[in-house]
């Protein structure tokens, strides 16, 4: 059906209508929500400054209680020099309870009942260190013994006990709120983009209607048609090349790669059942003869550390192979693998790539720091895993034979809402002739004295930059290489 001049204003200004009121729903709850998460810190402020007080006061008396103990048991005044700071940290904090709850309802007799005790104390404190000082040996120990301070402090410490607990449950109840309009937000943000997706399509689906048919009726049948067959059949011969090509790169993954990859892992099976018996065999030789024999000795740590360990790195691998063969038939198939953006923690991807290269880096003496600064993202995990996976395994690979290898790992949150994560190692280096190259498919640079073909940094650089972000490379030959990759925090997929 034919839309006409006056059909398309009308459509088009109700749908940005609609849309306009969307944005505008979206901008007054997020207002609201900011002034009710305002309120809510605010309360938790202020449980926060009130617990602290109460525990500090805590301190403080008990710190006193602490000094005026050990002078009256020893009379040495050197127990006493903390005693007045202790104090006056009491009464100062007592101070600040008081007027942190003056506002809470029901907090009044409380407050004037801790204000009592702790008063109380504090004199109770001050008589019996006078009555020592004084040489009152016996009236001080006898005021003490009436254990009339400790009934004073126990009955103290129920009080602090009490609001510590009522100032963690305000935090938890303030943590809970801020949850709550989080989560809010996020729902009414959602529906509302929805709702703006929804208008934005529904408009550009109109303009592009209008658009086509302007064109349809300026344009002869006869133009559009010139030459159509022609490069249908072009189009269709290349498609055809395209799909042999895929369908020839399916056969060789899924036969020529899986095949020997299930032999790896039936005999680590197989070598694991075998192992059970040696096991038993070296634990029936029980302890005196690993002391009587040295080679009994080895065969056990093999039998029981050694050999077990290997098996676990063995299938380790395996399976991420096995993850890699997946991912690669999937890509076959569909052409390209489709982003699945999720909530993604930097540190957790790398730290589990660094796992998998344990073994390696082992057996090279060497150690990775990581230093992480970045919130979570919302990427796609895969891509994040085969990025510092390949990374990693070119450090370990291209390492300093003279020296232990260091990898230093640094992630940071940079302007755009953009992270920076700088991938650096202590090894062999790249040359300046072979820099402009690293990332070029199949090309290799260096002594080419370790397996690969090449294609680990090129294939990292199309995964970064269909997440959209960059990578650069700094390296000095014979003192190592630093990778710095700048990726969006949010990861956008568009679908047409």
């Amino acid at each position: 059906m034919t839309i006409t001049s006056r059909a398309f204003v009308q459509s088009t200004t109700a749908l940005l209508l609609v849309g306009f009121l969307a944005l505008l729903g979206i901008v007054g709850m997020t207002f609201w929500l900011g002034e009710r998460a305002q309120v809510y810190f605010n309360e938790v402020i202020e449980a926060r400054d009130a617990r602290g007080a109460a525990v500090d006061l805590r301190t403080a008396v008990q710190s006193a209680e602490s000094s005026q103990r050990g002078f009256l048991f020893s009379g040495n005044e050197i127990y006493l020099a903390p005693y007045d700071t202790a104090t006056t940290m009491a009464r100062r904090q007592l101070e600040t309870v008081n007027r942190l709850l003056a506002s809470y309802k029901g907090a009044d007799v409380s407050i004037q009942r801790l204000t009592a005790l702790i008063n109380e104390k504090l004199a109770e404190m001050d008589r019996t260190i006078a009555l020592k000082r004084d040489r009152r040996d016996a009236e001080a120990l006898a005021l003490f013994r009436t254990n009339r301070g400790k009934n004073l402090m126990d009955e103290a410490n129920i009080f602090f006990s009490g609001l510590v607990r009522a100032a963690d449950d305000r935090l938890t109840t303030g943590v809970g709120e801020q949850q709550k309009n989080a989560a809010l937000l996020r729902w009414f943000s959602i529906i509302g983009g929805v709702v703006i997706i929804v208008v934005v399509g529904g408009a550009a689906s109109t303009v592009l209607r209008y658009t086509r048919e302007l064109a349809a009726a300026r344009d002869e049948v006869g133009l559009l048609n010139a030459g159509l067959e022609e490069r249908v059949q072009a189009r269709t011969v290349d498609l055809a090349k395209a799909n042999e090509e895929i369908q020839r790169f399916v056969h060789i993954v899924s036969h020529d790669l899986r095949a020997p990859l299930v032999s790896i892992i039936g005999f680590t099976r197989e070598f694991e059942d075998n192992l059970k018996p040696l096991k038993a065999l070296v634990d029936r030789s029980g302890a005196v003869g690993d002391a009587a024999d040295p080679v009994m000795r080895e065969a056990r740590m093999a039998a029981t550390d050694h050999m077990p360990e290997a098996i676990h790195f063995i299938r380790s691998s395996a399976n991420k192979m096995d993850s890699l063969i997946n991912a690669i038939l999937k890509l076959s198939r569909e052409g390209r693998r489709q982003l699945r953006p999720e909530r993604v923690e930097l540190a957790d991807v790398i730290t589990k790539s660094a796992a998998a290269i344990q073994h390696q880096l082992s057996e090279a003496g060497g150690k990775t720091n990581f230093h992480f600064d970045v919130p979570p993202l919302h990427h796609d995990r895969l891509s994040l895993e085969q990025i510092f996976g390949n990374l990693l395994d070119n450090a370990v690979k291209y390492r300093a034979k003279q020296r232990p290898l260091r990898i230093d790992v640094r992630a940071q949150a940079i302007e755009g809402d953009r992270i920076c994560v700088e991938v650096s190692d202590n090894g062999r280096g790249i040359a300046e002739r072979d820099r402009e190259r690293v990332f070029e498919l199949f090309k290799r640079s260096g002594d080419q004295d370790q397996p690969g073909e090449g294609i680990g940094l090129a294939y990292v650089l199309t995964v970064i930059r269909n997440l959209g972000g960059e990578i650069s490379m700094t390296s000095d030959l014979d003192r190592g290489t630093t990778f710095k990759i700048v990726l969006p925090r949010e990861l956008h997929v568009f679908q047409s």
